[in-house]
């Protein structure tokens, strides 16, 4: 059976104030996402009617390497230990992408 591609779509609000330390700690975080085997693209939005939400873009080749990127030391220290603080709200959306002939 033949594994599909996950895409991760994250919807951050960052906490009035701490925008700039997010943001300069995210370059790293592309980085080094990036350069992961199984990630097929790692992008990052800003919202433009509301700066302090940011939306992350992310593929992986399949769960495995979604699941290798969660436990990514740049992810855990990074995102978790020092972004996800910063945030008023964090929603994840984990997705399929659906094939149409």
């Amino acid at each position: 059976m033949k594994s599909s591609p996950i895409h991760v779509i994250a919807k951050w609000k960052v906490k009035p104030g701490e925008l700039a330390t997010v943001l300069a700690l995210l370059p790293e975080v592309v980085k080094a996402s990036s350069e992961e085997k199984g990630n097929l693209f790692y992008k990052i939005q800003q919202d433009n009617a509301d700066p302090d939400t940011l939306l992350l873009f992310e593929g992986y080749r399949d769960e495995a390497a979604a699941a290798e990127h969660r436990n990514s030391v740049h992810f855990q220290t990074i995102v978790v230990g020092k972004i996800v603080p910063l945030l008023e709200s964090r929603e994840l959306n984990v997705t399929t992408p659906l094939t149409f002939a």
